[in-house]
């Protein structure tokens, strides 16, 4: 055996009774790869070495040599069982999808973590469709042997998939900050998939304990009939956002009769510790005509509102929230009385917040992701894409047990 040979089989990883035949290189490397006479192999499930029966070319892509495509050709055997039945025996080194070795798509599912699958398909010179097929097998075989078992605490939301009203629904385990479920809609059909998914792999809806929801109608009955042990949490900040915008409603209406609110929008809306001095200054000025302004009313109600939410006694809590409301729907503040109005609906989701502390945030920032990459991708036209995608970014999939290379 020459030196060539011998490092060549130790950079593939090629081991007895495999050999490298040969080395053909113009203008890609063609590696030849034969196993030795009279070898036996064993088949998956069935006791023993069995005798090959006969053999079929397998041409692989592997890893670039320096810049050149590299290609292995192997003899692989089919084996006869005992029981007659003739079977493929594929090596170690073999990938999950025909034609690629297990080194070759590690790259790409490396790649695709980070870049939409036609910004990988031109460095490793393939078809958008060919690198997209290996990230959707990786990620069907993965998520099938998925286990729920530890699941209870889950947040639930919805992101678009393309212009209109088309929207897909995410599941993400809370305690290990991963995507655990995708679907399509946004409708109370997704917690039943959601539930039989748990069903799936290992899991009961019953051990679902606590589910950050926003407060969709859909959703909330949807939790109410499939999880029917889950405490629902409605987002703090979400809550807080509501309020934001009846203010900016009241800024809006009133600027027409009060010139001096335009431009104030951002002023309103941001958090009073990040406002320069000017800003404070000027946020002031507004806050002191608060008996005759509604618009600095408003404000003063959404800041409450916020001191409030912060509180971490539930009691506290509770007694400050329907006090808060009261106040609200006896003023002539109209927008905020619509947010007290919500708060008395989805009362005990909203003050759940003071114990679970449960939040959407990790969510939401997958969506943020999945929506960026979706603008590098200019959009996918098919769930199964989109379900990928999100799995590749925030699924944190294990690929290590079908492919050593991987993680």
């Amino acid at each position: 055996m020459t030196n060539q040979t011998q490092l060549f089989e130790a950079a593939l990883g090629i081991k007895a009774p495999w050999y490298m035949q040969g080395v053909n290189f113009a203008t890609e490397l063609t590696i030849a790869v034969d196993f030795v006479a009279g070898s036996r192999f064993a088949y998956p499930g069935v006791p023993g070495e069995h005798p090959v029966h006969d053999t079929v070319i397998k041409r692989l892509r592997h890893l670039n040599f320096f810049q050149f495509d590299c290609y292995l050709e192997v003899r692989v055997p089919r084996v006869r069982l005992p029981d007659g039945a003739v079977r493929l025996v594929e090596p170690d080194w073999m990938g999950k999808l025909d034609g690629f070795t297990l080194l070759f798509e590690a790259l790409v599912l490396t790649l695709c973590r980070e870049m939409t699958f036609a910004a990988v398909a031109r460095p490793v010179n393939l078809s958008w469709h060919r690198v997209k097929a290996i990230c959707d097998r990786y990620v069907d075989v993965a998520l099938a042997t998925t286990d729920l078992s530890r699941v209870s605490v889950v947040a639930i939301d919805e992101t678009s998939c393309r212009r209109g009203h088309d929207y897909v629904s995410l599941v993400a385990d809370m305690d290990q900050r991963r995507v655990v479920f995708v679907t399509p809609g946004k409708d109370a059909g997704v917690i039943e998939r959601f539930a039989r998914h748990l069903k799936a792999h290992n899991a009961m809806s019953a051990q679902i304990r606590s589910v950050s929801i926003d407060m969709s109608a859909a959703f909330i009955k949807g939790v109410d009939e499939h999880l029917p042990q889950a405490r629902v949490t409605f987002d703090r900040f979400h809550v807080v956002a509501h309020a934001s915008k009846a203010l900016d409603d009241v800024r809006r209406a009133q600027q027409k009769t009060a010139p001096a609110l335009k431009g104030m929008r951002w002023l309103l809306l941001k958090d009073a510790g990040k406002l320069n001095l000017a800003q404070l200054t000027d946020l002031e000025a507004l806050v002191s005509q608060y008996p005759t302004n509604r618009t600095a009313r408003a404000w003063m109600y959404r800041e409450q509102l916020r001191e409030i939410l912060d509180r971490k006694q539930i009691h506290v809590v509770s007694k400050m929230l329907r006090r808060w409301c009261t106040g609200v729907m006896r003023s002539r503040v109209e927008p905020m009385k619509d947010v007290a109005h919500m708060i008395l609906r989805h009362f005990d989701g909203i003050v759940a917040w003071t114990q679970t502390r449960q939040t959407n945030g990790f969510i939401e920032a997958i969506n943020g992701l999945f929506q960026a990459a979706k603008r590098k991708a200019r959009g996918y036209a098919s769930f199964k894409t989109m379900r990928t995608v999100l799995f590749l970014i925030a699924g944190k999939l294990d690929f290590s047990a079908l492919n050593p290379h991987a993680s």
